[in-house]
């Protein structure tokens, strides 16, 4: 059993959450700053409307992405002082999730339009499936499966 009291658990809540904001973050910068460059480069008026259409889609998937990896700290912000950390807590788990789903899907996307400009849409729809697969796996299923089970 641990002797921290609840205040020093909600703490170390908070500084565990934004670890994982930090660390995701980041990515989804990445991702956003590769995005933005990709119709600067020759070639990109090549695209069909398909991929035209799904680059467009990412770019607003990685703005999402971005803001939601914002909305903790805003949260923070304005509760700050109000002694409701446990309310912020709360509400910056289900942001991390909803910014969870959102790089699964800006990964996949990436993928698929990578592999539909390099290769075809046929591949780039099997590779996008199996990234897909692995990462539901990986965000999902896994720790699901680590959680406790009754007898």
């Amino acid at each position: 059993m641990s002797d921290e009291s609840e205040k020093e658990r909600l703490d170390r809540k908070w500084e565990d959450l934004l670890q994982e904001l930090r660390v995701m973050q980041t990515g989804a910068q990445l991702t956003a700053g590769f995005l933005l460059t990709l119709p600067f480069q020759s070639g990109f008026d090549d695209l069909d409307d398909f991929s035209t259409a799904l680059y467009l889609a990412l770019v607003l998937l990685a703005a999402l992405t971005t803001a939601l990896v914002m909305g903790p700290v805003a949260i923070h912000r304005r509760l700050s002082g109000e002694e409701l950390k446990e309310r912020l807590i709360k509400s910056a788990h289900k942001l991390v999730y909803a910014v969870l789903t959102c790089i699964a899907f800006l990964v996949t996307g990436m993928v698929m339009l990578i592999f539909d400009v390099v290769v075809d849409r046929t591949w780039a729809a099997i590779a996008a499936a199996a990234v897909a697969v692995v990462l539901t796996c990986l965000l999902v299923v896994y720790p699901r499966a680590l959680l406790p089970h009754d007898g």
